[in-house]
């Protein structure tokens, strides 16, 4: 992990809070909980009646799922809302049923599927919230795991904004005909299903919390750095810390350490030396150990999270 990072100074971290430290309280202000999704209702509901449960002002989700689709669905609670630029594109993992209209041997269903990993280009379906317009997405695997005649157990993992019935659709057209009746999803970014909780037991964990102090719910509540694990970071010195929390650009003069992968344009976030998240910001550079030795603005805040 170092090697993937520039020092420009070594510091002794002094200012904020390490994550790891935060109480119930705070988690609940700006803490994440990846919840196992269940069937019925729309990914806004879900994440309204957690809303209640927790008894909190605000809450978000990310990656929406269609309400007959069940699994891994992270929520941001209330000021952990603002991360949600961090966690919209990440990579997401789901496994499926589909059932073929025709009778179809197995070598040609799997030179059929194996077509279809690599970049594609999707129309969105009439009911999508997107307009339709065709666009590119990437299919990283794309795995036959188990067959019942025709009925398909299947894996994808995929780029962000894939839609997935349209996948066994456009399939389908190929082999005379296919159609998805399950999908659950199995990842989302770093968070897996192994990862993700039950309504009802994050709801009784709160319940017991607020009678009488137990801390079972601490087991349900992720901090908000637990975001920003596969966005790239600038660590930044103590002293341009507050500066940042107002809303300052970030200039190298500010930089502990840098990641080298960064380019101009990228999400990046901006960490404490305790690695308390400070705020998400666009860069503005691209990474050079040349350059970044060089006065110059380095990141723009974006998000600023945070609290002075």
């Amino acid at each position: 992990m170092k090697d993937d990072f520039f020092v420009l100074s070594e510091d002794i971290a002094a200012f904020g809070n390490y994550p790891g430290s935060r109480s119930i309280e705070e988690l609940l202000h700006n803490g994440i909980i990846i919840l196992d999704k269940w069937c019925g209702p729309t990914s806004h509901e879900v994440s309204a009646t957690v809303k209640k449960i927790l008894e909190r002002k605000k809450t978000a989700h990310a990656g929406t799922l269609d309400p007959q689709v069940s699994g891994v669905l992270p929520i941001m609670l209330e000021n952990a809302c603002k991360v949600m630029p961090a966690l919209q594109k990440q990579e997401k993992e789901y496994v499926g049923v589909m059932h073929l209209h025709k009778e179809v041997n197995d070598k040609e269903l799997s030179d059929i599927v194996k077509k279809f990993i690599g970049v594609i280009t999707q129309k969105p379906p009439v009911r999508s919230a997107v307009a339709r317009k065709e666009r590119k997405r990437t299919i990283k695997k794309f795995e036959i795991l188990e067959r019942n005649e025709k009925d398909v157990l299947f894996l994808v993992s995929c780029e962000a904004g894939t839609y997935i019935r349209k996948l066994v659709d456009d399939l389908g057209k190929q082999i005379g005909g296919a159609h998805m009746t399950e999908l659950r999803r199995t990842r989302s970014g770093i968070f897996n299903e192994q990862k993700s909780h039950r309504i009802q037991d994050i709801a009784d964990a709160f319940f017991f919390w607020k009678e009488s102090k137990d801390e079972k719910i601490r087991d349900f509540l992720l901090p908000v750095e637990a975001s920003i694990e596969n966005t790239k970071k600038i660590i930044v010195k103590d002293s341009a810390v507050k500066s940042l929390l107002n809303g300052s650009p970030l200039y190298n003069g500010g930089i502990s350490r840098i990641e080298k992968t960064i380019r101009k344009d990228d999400l990046i976030a901006l960490l404490t030396l305790k690695g308390e998240l400070i705020a998400l910001a666009k860069a503005n550079i691209d990474f050079n150990e040349r350059t970044i030795k060089r006065k110059q603005l380095v990141a723009k805040t974006d998000r600023v999270i945070m609290s002075l």
